[in-house]
């Protein structure tokens, strides 16, 4: 189970590392239009302010990743059960 971090809980550098390596990844363009990084930056930075999307942090591996909030609370409520 993944551990919830706040994303105001990161340094600057670790959080666009971990904003950069999420928009990097393949397939996560959801078919936009062309965009620069930092307007993809700025767009998943939006989303971790709102609260539609989460960073989780792997214990196991030491690697933080963004998850939507949906699946946040999927692996929470496995966790409760």
């Amino acid at each position: 189970m993944p551990l919830l971090i706040p994303y105001s809980e990161l340094s600057s550098d670790a959080l666009i590392g971990v904003i950069k390596s999420f928009i990097l990844q393949e397939g996560t363009d959801y078919g936009l239009e062309e965009s620069t990084i930092d307007e993809k930056i700025e767009r998943v930075m939006n989303q971790l302010k709102s609260g539609k999307a989460q960073i989780a942090f792997d214990e196991e591996s030491g690697t933080a990743y963004i998850i939507t909030s949906h699946e946040a609370q999927k692996h929470s409520k496995v966790e409760r059960d």
